[in-house]
């Protein structure tokens, strides 16, 4: 069978996305049609999502397999069970091909994909797994708990990944994980960690010629390795985004994580030419607004030029979802959009002094291509294929993107 019968969904993170490439080919053989959604549980509204596209896909496709798996089916299968023609499989075993196998014989089969309009645009970069779960206890995490621990994966298994990238025109690679600032791998007589795969990465797969990480815990004293190897090798991007969730010591020492705003101006300090993207959680149980305005005011200070901001949602199980002090949701969403709009200020500040500069880009669809600070550019002119990596002059701004050409 081939996997282009198969289509896939995808819910929260960039991994779970990888994660439905991956159980796709595993499948393929044992399946002639099926769809695959992978859910995602960090927000009540992405449970309820996901649910909602499993009942759609079911109805208007009947007898087609529809496997759940991720986040969402683990923490609450009771959602997807009753829905026809659905496996549910948990996040134990979803790399697991007998599930999948043994899921068929309960189901009817016999039918075809007749209308799917979620598949996701053609990539122009590859993501690579180097590891699962996370051993930190987050109050407001629930991914942990159905992750189970970290888990680093071999560097040979890495290394194997990357290079069939690169034999399948992907010249931009993004390294991923569920806490890759964790990474370790016992490799004989030394422990690698995280900016070891990238400097080995660089040096085993000459052909990659862009590198990036998805996201970084701010805590982890690899993130000063990494920006030493992005000052002195121009194929690491110097764009790095840190997992914050606030800016306020206070919110900060509640939710349990290991850093405080001082941290992050040490890195940002010696990160000379690097831009940061931030992900904030607002309305963190007992945040105030003069904790809030501590966020704020280190949006200002710091000037992150990208901010994935997301009201905080309680999820069972999580110590956060029991404490005092819950914020209403209209706060919390008001919040969101009052960082959003600041952090849109820093790239516009930022974008404004890049103007005139000529930088390597790489292309995706329709002339639009990203910069080594991940920022959108629309090149004027002849069409140039996907995943092409080209010098492009900067000469304007619409749109919060750049307006580009190429330089020949």
């Amino acid at each position: 069978m081939q996997a282009e019968n198969i289509k896939s969904l995808s819910f929260g993170c960039r991994l779970n996305a990888l994660e439905c490439e991956k159980i796709k080919h595993m499948i393929a053989p044992h399946v002639d049609n099926a769809v695959i959604v992978n859910t995602c549980s960090v927000t009540a509204e992405a449970e309820r999502q996901s649910a909602q596209s499993v009942r759609r896909i079911a109805r208007e496709n009947p007898n087609v397999p529809i496997f759940v798996t991720g986040c969402g089916a683990t923490r609450n299968p009771s959602l997807f069970e009753k829905i026809p023609n659905t496996v549910v499989i948990p996040n134990a075993e979803k790399t697991n091909p007998d599930p999948y196998i043994s899921g068929l014989a309960r189901i009817n089969q016999d039918g075809k994909i007749i209308k799917f309009s979620h598949e996701s645009p053609e990539l122009s970069k590859q993501f690579i797994q180097i590891q699962n779960g996370c051993n930190h206890k987050c109050a407001y995490c629930v991914t942990r708990l159905l992750r189970g621990p970290a888990v680093s994966f071999p560097y040979s298994d890495i290394l194997a990944d990357a290079r069939a990238a690169v034999e399948r025109g992907f010249f931009e690679v993004v390294i991923t994980g569920v806490d890759s600032a964790s990474y370790a791998w016992n490799n004989g007589d030394k422990v690698l960690f995280i900016s070891d795969i990238c400097e080995m990465l660089l040096r085993d797969v000459p052909e990659i010629r862009r590198l990036r990480i998805s996201s970084l815990d701010p805590a982890s004293p690899q993130i000063y390795k990494i920006i030493d190897l992005i000052h002195r090798d121009s194929r690491m991007m110097p764009h790095l985004h840190l997992s914050m969730q606030s800016g306020s010591d206070t919110i900060l020492a509640a939710m349990g994580r290991r850093h405080n705003a001082d941290t992050v101006r040490k890195i940002v300090a010696v990160a000379d030419g690097i831009t940061f993207g931030w992900d904030i959680i607002c309305g963190f149980p007992g945040e105030s607004d003069e904790l809030f305005n501590e966020t704020l005011d280190l949006v200002r200070e710091l000037k992150p030029i990208k901010i994935h901001a997301f009201p905080y949602s309680p999820r069972p199980g999580t110590t956060a979802a029991v404490m005092p002090n819950q914020i209403p949701r209209n706060i919390s969403k008001a919040r969101v959009h009052k960082i959003t709009k600041l952090a849109e200020k820093n790239m516009s500040e930022y974008m404004a002094t890049c103007i005139g500069k000529c930088v390597s880009c790489l292309v995706e669809n329709n002339n639009i291509a990203r910069t080594p600070d991940d920022i959108d550019v629309i090149i004027l002119g002849t069409p140039i294929s996907p995943r092409t990596i080209c010098n492009i002059k900067l000469t304007g701004i619409e749109n919060g993107a750049f307006i580009g050409e190429k330089v020949l």
